[in-house]
């Protein structure tokens, strides 16, 4: 069973509400820390998701937890899709999110969407294509929320996932624990406003299950021709299925 960590331990709101708080504060700076705390990696891991889902030529596509919208943006931008819809937990990640498309063509085509990824406010088989972004290891329920992408993704349409993941063998196995436990927290401290966010990102990381752990989890909601693609030795992984 997933082992339940939550960015603030010693506070008695839910794990939900607790990362929206997360999110909130760290917003202004998120970018800025992925690209660092990544060494730029996280940008060809996206430029994958964006591949896979273009070969499809969705209508319509869903990106939950969007954060402050980078993968929905690049969809309005190197796919055909008519419509996109960006959906967070976070306000404040959301309105950053909102700034970058402000005045630009493609505010036509993305909408911005505070709700909550485990009651997610779409009829059933409304999206082509679904992503979500180093996002499903803060759903609080992550079968719930993986259920709730799967009732609003059409028949035949792409569900993909790029997530953490941890790496097996020698030495990244090593070098990964030493970064996200020592390296990736001091980063946090130095640069984000909350000095516990980065710590729980690389604990929730660590304990999340991943590769085929999380392909039978996917099929057990339902999904099909499950699929996992590791990146980068092990430290992210990119996950696609279909409905």
């Amino acid at each position: 069973m997933e082992k339940k960590i939550t960015p603030y331990k010693n506070s008695s709101e839910g794990k939900k509400k607790q990362v929206e708080q997360m999110f909130d504060t760290i917003s202004e700076n998120y970018d800025g820390l992925n690209r660092i705390i990544s060494l730029g990696s996280d940008i060809k891991w996206r430029k994958k998701v964006i591949k896979m889902v273009a070969e499809k030529k969705p209508k319509t596509i869903l990106d939950v937890a969007t954060g402050t919208g980078d993968l929905a943006i690049q969809f309005a931008e190197k796919t055909s899709a008519e419509k996109i819809v960006g959906l967070d937990l976070s306000e404040g990640m959301l309105s950053m999110a909102r700034k970058k498309v402000a005045g630009k063509a493609i505010a036509e085509t993305i909408e911005f969407v505070q709700a909550d990824s485990e009651a997610l406010p779409f009829e059933d088989n409304t999206f082509n294509a679904i992503t979500v972004s180093f996002g499903i290891r803060n759903f609080e329920n992550l079968e719930k929320g993986l259920a709730e992408i799967f009732r609003v993704l059409k028949p035949g349409g792409i569900f993909v996932v790029l997530e953490t993941s941890v790496p097996s063998k020698f030495p990244f196995k090593q070098g990964y624990h030493f970064y996200t436990k020592t390296i990736l927290p001091m980063v946090g401290k130095i640069f984000s406003k909350d000095k516990v966010a980065y710590k729980y990102l690389s604990e929730s990381a660590s304990v999340f299950p991943h590769g085929e752990a999380l392909n039978n989890i996917l099929r057990k909601i339902g999904f099909k021709d499950v699929k996992n693609i590791p990146q980068t030795f092990g430290v992210a992984t990119i996950y696609n299925a279909t409905k």
